[in-house]
């Protein structure tokens, strides 16, 4: 069964809930519904609820041809908050994600608990931006030879080599043309320097240390921009570490949420 929250603008949120205990809200990256999460979402329900979403554009959810933003897409997850009537909640975004979720921390402080803010950056003029090579890889014309490049900036070729398939990180494939477009430019216009300081939670950064897709060297920027943020670098982990590294990322990001709301 699928279940919605509607937003200001009339617009249908599809929404997952599974587990119990605190809700931890987990955002996906850029053009991807909420199977992102799929294999390790559950890392999380010993200790947790987690909440995920179809963005509009994306999955269930429904896909106006007009403009979206991150903060837009902020907007659309208090709007699910809203639904279910969770006054506070942690946060896990990654990659387009961490964008979003740096919305909801700055804008939103009251709902935000702790934060963490994972394969992401500040965007705008502050942000490392990935190299030609990568952004000619991904827009190469031979069949076949982008989906690969993003396969390799996602993962290591031992991860890809023993987990062939499914990969739930390569974007939604049911999105229409329009809605992929809005979600790109949502994206590249994303620039949160100016309210990064107003973030309050308790907030880890997490990357990987070979992220060519979103450049490593964004992570410190961005935690050095947030009062009191934590910066922890996974080795050797491309662009989704959480999923290849799960067996680090996961517990790291429990034992933080844990250690936040001690006294």
């Amino acid at each position: 069964m699928t279940t919605y929250a509607t937003t200001p603008d009339g617009t249908r949120i599809a929404y997952q809930l599974r587990g119990q205990g605190p809700p931890l809200v987990l955002l996906a990256g850029r053009a991807n519904n909420h199977h992102w999460w799929d294999t390790v979402r559950a890392d999380f329900h010993p200790a947790r609820s987690t909440l995920t979403l179809d963005y509009r554009g994306t999955g269930d959810s429904d896909k106006p041809d007009t403009p979206y933003s991150t903060e837009l897409f902020a907007r659309d997850v208090i709007a699910v908050l809203d639904e279910l009537g969770i006054d506070r909640a942690d946060v896990y975004g990654t990659s387009m994600g961490g964008r979003v979720a740096q919305h909801l921390a700055a804008r939103h402080p009251h709902r935000v608990g702790a934060l963490v803010l994972g394969c992401t950056s500040a965007g705008g003029p502050y942000s490392v931006e990935r190299g030609d090579d990568v952004r000619r890889a991904l827009t190469h014309p031979r069949p076949g030879a982008a989906r690969q490049a993003l396969l390799e900036l996602m993962y290591t070729p031992g991860w890809l080599a023993s987990h062939p398939v499914p990969h739930h990180t390569l974007g939604d494939p049911g999105m229409p043309a329009h809605a992929r477009r809005h979600h790109r430019t949502a994206g590249d216009r994303h620039d949160a320097w100016d309210i990064l300081p107003d973030i309050s939670a308790p907030t880890l950064v997490v990357h990987g240390s070979d992220d060519l897709l979103n450049p490593t060297a964004n992570a410190p920027l961005l935690a050095g921009r947030i009062p009191g943020a934590r910066l922890h670098l996974i080795p050797h982990a491309r662009h989704a570490y959480f999923e290849e590294c799960r067996a680090h990322a996961s517990p790291l990001v429990l034992d933080f949420l844990t250690t936040a709301h001690e006294p």
